[in-house]
């Protein structure tokens, strides 16, 4: 089943380029959360190398089973609460989750540590809703700045939470804000561990909607896998 709806939903990926005029690609992210490392196995088989988990244990669980798989990459899409960084270790090629810099500073300690840089996306709340995480588009200059600092934080981009609503095309006027204020730090922000780059959009009911309006990485589970476990 994996296979058949990863094309379907990469053929769906490419029309909403066009519809955009969009000549860059789009990168899917497997949403492995709640589904057993033998559904990661499967995956992996038929080709898909890139994974999300959003708890730690049940992420370093899998890893644990997963070690034979060389060239698998995955990714923390979950909330991070501080005292849960020193458990990150090395095992995350990127971390979704950074909205305030209490979590940075300790993150940025915990990567010196251990002598690794550490790729990140900031997680911002372009919604303003209270329901999701996110630094607040006010306090995000204030938190790249902190980040600009950092000898072992590479930010690489954004990734945001839009909020739960019956249509999809509501959410259109927040993914092209999240665009448009990743444009503006572009411009503001150049220093050698700020490259953003990446813009995480979209889960398996609005992944169209927001590679339309600028997703670089779209985060699918359901649409992938079936239903949770």
């Amino acid at each position: 089943m994996f296979k058949e709806q990863k094309e379907r939903i990469m053929r769906e990926v490419e029309e909403a380029l066009k519809r955009a005029g969009r000549t860059d690609s789009v990168t899917l992210l497997a949403v492995s959360k709640t589904f057993p490392a033998e559904s990661i196995i499967e995956a992996y088989e038929q080709g898909q190398r890139l994974f999300g988990e959003n708890k730690i244990q049940e992420a370093l669980d899998k890893r644990e089973k997963l070690k034979g798989l060389k060239d698998l990459d995955l990714h923390f899409i979950g909330h991070l609460q501080t005292n849960k960084v020193k458990y990150l270790k090395d095992n995350f090629g990127l971390i979704y989750s950074v909205d305030r810099i209490p979590l940075l500073n300790e993150m940025e300690k915990h990567f010196a540590r251990i002598d690794r840089v550490q790729d990140v996306l900031i997680q911002v709340n372009t919604a303003n809703d209270p329901a999701k995480s996110g630094v607040s588009m006010d306090e995000l200059p204030e938190l790249l700045e902190a980040a600009s600092k950092c000898g072992h934080i590479k930010v690489n981009g954004f990734t945001m939470m839009p909020p739960l609503v019956n249509e999809a095309e509501e959410n259109r006027v927040h993914f092209a804000r999240t665009r448009e204020l990743m444009e503006e730090m572009k411009k503001k922000f150049t220093c050698d561990n700020i490259d953003l780059r990446i813009l995480s959009m979209g889960m398996s009911d609005d992944f169209k909607v927001a590679v339309e309006e600028g997703s670089t990485l779209i985060r699918i589970g359901t649409a992938l896998f079936g239903g949770r476990y």
